[in-house]
């Protein structure tokens, strides 16, 4: 995986989404030469075209990016990656026509986007059906071999089996006299020189997957590898690269400590964040002000009680605040107390059920971003009563609070809603990793991803 401002992507993704643009400049050139041709007009240096082109591209990788083109369930299913290509490149004809017009220029005529959008999709499915296949091929994966035999190597062995995985297992070795779990393991005794060895199976990357480390830990031989250029990484800090989360299961408060992350200079980041919160907020206040005053006048319509409600939440540092929604559930929903709402869920009601799928009754929870209480992106604030029963059950749940709560986070954008402890663990990974991991960078993929999740209603209940 590469490594870009903090977050990690697989080098597919990034060779695929290169392609891609490349292919994408390629069919609005070919696009405007086909109705230069058509109306016969000089076609001109493809210099002065290069901008049209690049905006072009840069507006239908946005939409891929946004519909979930590049996730997992695409770089596996041919079918998946099709459908969501031609709501891709849809969507972003339509935004290049309206910024064409807002703009009143001739940049992107009607019949060259129509003949730009045609060879986007098929050169873009073209490129998966050639391309895409190699890219997910060994042959760029990097090649690792795993320390260890135990339950953590089988973890490794069942991701290294996933087909959008960043890497290959090429052998694992037991380090201990305790049965191996993964059967084909080397054991240690049974290789006389483990630098040698590495270099043999031309591995780029070692990983510790060790139960236990006392007494099991070949210095000499890891400072050798990774002298030699060889990567050496623990298994909290692998788990967290390839699934984008922190493994609650194997971290420690010393590795939370020692990795990288949760860096002190975030002063700049900090400052362009809350004035992209400002501004965002305020014109999405202004914008959809008509559709939150309609649709509360529907939910009062709909069922007794106020068109808005106001609920506790816990914030920044543990701090407070209400925030406000629309009303999606009856006025006697909590009468028995506190409670996470379910899948089909009799206290919503029919209009809820609407407002919720599309994620309307989170409009007015801008108000709170423009007051600072939060940040369009960060971790879902949890209620009070939920927070200090969690806390008591999972490890590190109040380092989520170190970064402020946000409408949408990367919880939200990569695990579907859960309301059991076990869901509320898998939501903590994701938070902790973000709070770790935070740039704007991250920021902007989390906001382009949660169209996906409204367009498709991943996570609605």
């Amino acid at each position: 995986m590469i490594r870009l401002f903090k977050h990690y992507i697989p080098h597919a993704v990034l060779l695929l989404g290169l392609f891609d643009i490349a292919l994408l400049i390629a069919a609005g050139e070919f696009a405007w030469r086909l109705r230069a041709g058509q109306i016969g007009i000089d076609v001109g240096e493809f210099s002065t075209r290069l901008w049209s082109h690049a905006g072009f591209a840069a507006m239908i990788l946005t939409a891929m990016i946004s519909v979930g083109v590049y996730g997992p369930d695409s770089l596996r299913s041919m079918r998946f990656a099709t459908a969501r290509l031609l709501v891709a490149v849809s969507l972003g004809i339509i935004a290049l026509s309206f910024v064409d017009f807002l703009l009143a220029s001739a940049n992107f005529w009607r019949s060259t986007l129509a003949y730009g959008m045609a060879l986007s999709i098929a050169l873009l499915i073209l490129n998966r059906l050639l391309i895409g296949g190699i890219l997910g091929a060994s042959a760029f994966r990097r090649r690792v071999l795993v320390l260890g035999s135990g339950p953590r190597a089988q973890r490794l062995r069942e991701l290294g089996d996933l087909p959008e995985t960043g890497f290959v297992i090429v052998g694992y070795i037991g380090m201990s006299e305790s049965k191996a779990v993964v059967e084909e393991a080397i054991a240690r005794s049974a290789i006389h020189n483990l630098t040698r060895f590495v270099e043999n199976l031309g591995v780029s990357e070692v990983v510790l997957a060790l139960e236990e480390r006392r007494n099991s830990l070949p210095l000499k031989d890891l400072l050798r590898m990774k002298t030699a250029g060889v990567h050496v990484n623990d298994f909290s800090s692998s788990i967290e690269r390839e699934t984008g989360r922190v493994d609650l299961d194997t971290v420690n408060p010393s590795w939370l400590i020692f990795s990288d992350g949760f860096s002190s200079g975030r002063a700049v980041s900090s400052a362009a964040k809350r004035i992209f919160d400002i501004m965002a907020s305020a014109t999405l206040l202004f914008l959809t002000l008509p559709i939150i005053v309609l649709f509360a006048v529907l939910v009062k319509l709909d069922s007794k009680g106020p068109a808005f409600y106001r609920q506790n939440r816990v914030g920044l540092f543990g701090e407070t605040f209400d925030v406000i929604k629309l009303r999606s559930m009856r006025t006697d929903a909590e009468v028995a107390g506190a409670q996470f709402a379910q899948k089909d869920d009799p206290r919503v009601t029919r209009i809820g059920s609407f407002i919720r799928k599309v994620r309307i009754d989170e409009l007015p929870q801008t108000w709170s971003v423009l007051k600072g209480e939060m940040s369009f992106v960060g971790p879902r604030p949890e209620r009070p009563e939920f927070v200090e029963s969690l806390e008591e059950q999972l490890p590190f749940y109040a380092e989520r609070h170190m970064v402020k709560p946000g409408i949408t986070g990367w919880a939200q954008v990569n695990y579907p809603y859960g309301a059991s402890l076990d869901d509320s663990r898998q939501k903590l990974e994701y938070d902790l990793y973000y709070a770790k991991n935070y740039t704007p960078f991250l920021d902007l993929i989390i906001i382009l991803q949660t169209l996906r999740v409204v367009l498709w209603h991943e996570g609605a209940r």
